[in-house]
């Protein structure tokens, strides 16, 4: 597909490109915004971001959003990420908000869609130690409390729990033969009693989380939609989940790779710019061409799910998250390669890159998930 633009989607990247130009545009600012690339999400920051408006970009104005779609939502997250914008707390409040915002409660919208565009974060809590990828296998369980429900268990692997003020936790409800039956999504405050944080050290530094449970009352008005139905309400949201994913990591593969090309035509060996050299030269041209293919298949399947926002598309959003998460890795590695010593070092931002797209291929469903999801849907 070809991407055309309205006036107010062009306005917006022009925004968010100048934004990150005036507060990230220095290796300088990024360091002192992310403590040293300790940290992916920077609060002060983050609310100056709110107070334009950006935070709410997909949420329906009656939360105070300005109700846009998938498409609106793609250009922000590609950009955001292509500017190095330190605000990783967004990125799962967007996938947090499609629960809430299909199955909440009206109270449960206003506490926690107003808050999204107002500058909280909102985490959302599946993996456990002994599920991953099987995420129906999970074991945390709430019993029926008067009043509610108590919680006790085990999350991990919660991005920026740390930062939220409420976490959207998936535990069972009811044990039966089937796996993905019975299980249900409650909306729980970190200030809840009996709900402990804890950082999981990782070389992208400070991001993810485990959160224990022991004894935590829910009250029953923060169950998010029905008793036992949390595994298809899950199901709905992948569309959005894996489009998330896929348009950061294409603004990642694009930042990288236009780094990598200024140093090339930059870098002198031999008494040429290495990027002269058939085998750089090659590279370059095999990369950027990946970009082009990520690009049109994260707006091609954006303007679907914009049309028909009720849509599964099952094939294509796996598609996404599989081929602009592996190309954002590969653009990082191959980057580092071409760069030699200088790709390694801190100084430069490519080893960052290296980092932080690694991970894209494990979370929100690894790579080998998203090739068993389309081959099943091929009938395989």
């Amino acid at each position: 597909m070809s991407l055309i633009l309205t006036d107010e989607q062009k306005a917006l990247r022009e925004a968010v490109r100048d934004l990150a130009a005036r507060e990230c545009g220095t290796r300088e600012q990024r360091d002192a915004l992310t403590d040293h690339g300790e940290h992916a999400h920077n609060a002060a920051l983050y609310q100056k971001i709110a107070d334009l408006g950006w935070l709410g970009l997909a949420i329906s104005e009656e939360y105070g959003g300005s109700g846009g779609n998938a498409v609106d939502m793609c250009l922000f997250l590609e950009d955001m990420a292509y500017g190095m914008i330190p605000i990783g707390g967004f990125v799962i409040s967007a996938i947090t908000a499609g629960p809430y915002d299909k199955f909440g409660s009206e109270a449960l919208k206003q506490e926690v869609l107003t808050g999204i565009v107002n500058g909280k974060v909102a985490a959302i809590a599946m993996s456990e130690p002994e599920s991953g990828s099987d995420v129906g296998s999970l074991k945390t369980f709430a019993a029926r409390a008067d009043g509610g429900f108590v919680l006790n268990g085990q999350k991990t692997w919660i991005s920026e729990a740390h930062v939220a003020d409420t976490v959207l936790v998936v535990a069972r409800t009811t044990r039966g033969e089937n796996k993905h039956e019975g299980l249900t999504m409650f909306s729980v405050p970190v200030t809840s009693e009996g709900m402990e944080i804890r950082p999981i050290p990782t070389m992208g530094g400070r991001i993810v989380n485990d959160i224990f449970f022991s004894d935590c009352f829910v009250p029953e008005d923060r169950v998010v939609g029905q008793v036992d139905n949390g595994w298809i309400q899950l199901m709905s949201g992948l569309n959005i989940e894996r489009l998330i994913i896929g348009a950061g990591a294409l603004g990642q593969a694009r930042r990288s790779f236009d780094d990598v090309l200024a140093y090339v035509k930059e870098r002198k060996q031999f008494g040429k710019a290495i990027g002269r050299f058939q085998a750089l030269k090659h590279r370059i041209a095999d990369l950027a061409t990946e970009i082009e293919v990520v690009e049109l298949l994260t707006y091609d399947v954006a303007q679907k799910v914009a049309e028909n926002p009720g849509m599964m598309l099952p094939k294509e959003a796996s598609m996404v998250k599989l081929k602009a998460t592996e190309v954002a890795k590969q653009v990082a590695l191959e980057g580092m390669q071409m760069m030699g010593g200088y790709g390694y070092a801190s100084e430069y931002d490519q080893e960052g890159w290296v980092r932080r797209t690694l991970v894209g291929t494990i979370v929100g469903g690894t790579s080998e998930i998203q090739r068993e999801i389309i081959a099943t849907t091929l009938g395989l």
